[in-house]
């Protein structure tokens, strides 16, 4: 399988996203249910003031984050995803939604106390994810959580899971201290905590 050697653009996500309302399976698939509730179980009931959340998709995981947060900016590179998303999560006045190119595209200001990067960092090359981690260490405030979850099976994506996770502990290595790290059937789940 050969990998991409750049990250994948918009129009990649906006094409599965508009041939397929849901096109990993991320709301009727009880494997990825399970990935969502044990993502949710790591923050050990945490409650935070200002989360971030890429990749938002149809805002599956961002329904479960919301209860947890009092304001939570969730986006994602695909229009119809967050149409998708802001359907889903109509109800949740402390959720958020923007489209942004994240890593090329940041949102303003610094201040998160959680960082959710689940199932995103494998579509970035190098370059953009030398740019995450330099966003994440100027914007998670000291005690905050970086939550990473990522599938651990051949794709060709960018990165594998375990590579895209490699590269991102070592920008992050003299700021973040490792408070997870899980592997589970076809998934890894990162926990890691701002000095």
């Amino acid at each position: 399988m050969t990998r991409h050697d750049r990250s994948l653009d918009a129009a990649y996500f906006e094409t599965m996203f508009q041939g397929d309302d849901d096109p990993w399976n991320l709301e009727s698939s009880t494997y990825e249910a399970a990935k969502f509730d044990r993502s949710i179980e790591a923050l050990d009931g945490r409650r935070y003031g200002c989360a971030f959340e890429v990749g938002c998709a149809g805002g599956s995981l961002t329904e479960r984050l919301a209860p947890r947060v009092d304001d939570l900016l969730a986006v994602d590179i695909s229009e119809t995803a967050l149409a998708r998303a802001r359907r889903r999560c109509t109800r949740l006045a402390q959720v958020r939604f923007a489209r942004m190119a994240f890593p090329e595209e940041r949102p303003q200001g610094t201040g998160f106390d959680l960082i959710v990067l689940s199932e995103v960092a494998y579509y970035w090359d190098d370059q953009d994810l030398d740019r995450a981690g330099a966003f994440v260490s100027r914007s998670l405030v000291s005690g905050g959580d970086l939550l990473l979850v990522h599938y651990t099976g051949e794709t060709d994506y960018p990165q594998s899971g375990d590579a895209a996770v490699a590269f991102l502990a070592a920008a992050l290595a003299d700021r973040v201290d490792v408070v997870r790290a899980e592997r589970h059937d076809r998934y890894r789940l990162d926990l890691w905590r701002s000095r």
